[in-house]
């Protein structure tokens, strides 16, 4: 059975489709841009303050699906400039301490035109 996750904690989707999905124990986040759930605008205009903001929206997801950042297997990381590349890392390093598998690629262009936006997939805790 397919279940969908919904929080307040995190903004809500701007289109067709859920925060996440979990399937047996797997959850599967929508792609997380730096949008501030209480008023839908983008945190802050530099790299690292939308990154930051983006962790902390999986984090409300992941949470209201049972799950955290230490039981993130897999996420997929989208960067509007790789010249960003360094100090994404910094933020994401300082919450992805498990190291999940990862890809991370440039694209032309993010919803709002923000700077960065991941996704995830991780196990529900026991």
């Amino acid at each position: 059975m397919i279940k969908t996750v919904f929080t307040d904690k995190a903004p809500e989707a701007i289109g067709p489709y859920s925060q996440a999905k979990i399937i047996d124990k797997l959850v599967f986040t929508s792609g997380q841009i730096p949008l501030l759930p209480e008023n839908g605008n983008v945190a802050g205009d530099d790299i690292e303050t939308q990154t930051l903001q983006v962790i902390i929206n999986l984090m409300n997801v992941l949470e209201a699906a049972g799950s955290d950042l230490e039981h993130v297997v897999k996420t997929t990381c989208f960067l509007q400039n790789m010249g960003d590349f360094a100090k994404f890392n910094e933020v994401y390093s300082k919450y992805f301490s498990s190291k999940p598998a990862r890809s991370c690629v440039e694209v032309g262009k993010l919803p709002k035109d923000v700077l960065v936006e991941i996704e995830a997939v991780a196990v529900i805790k026991e």
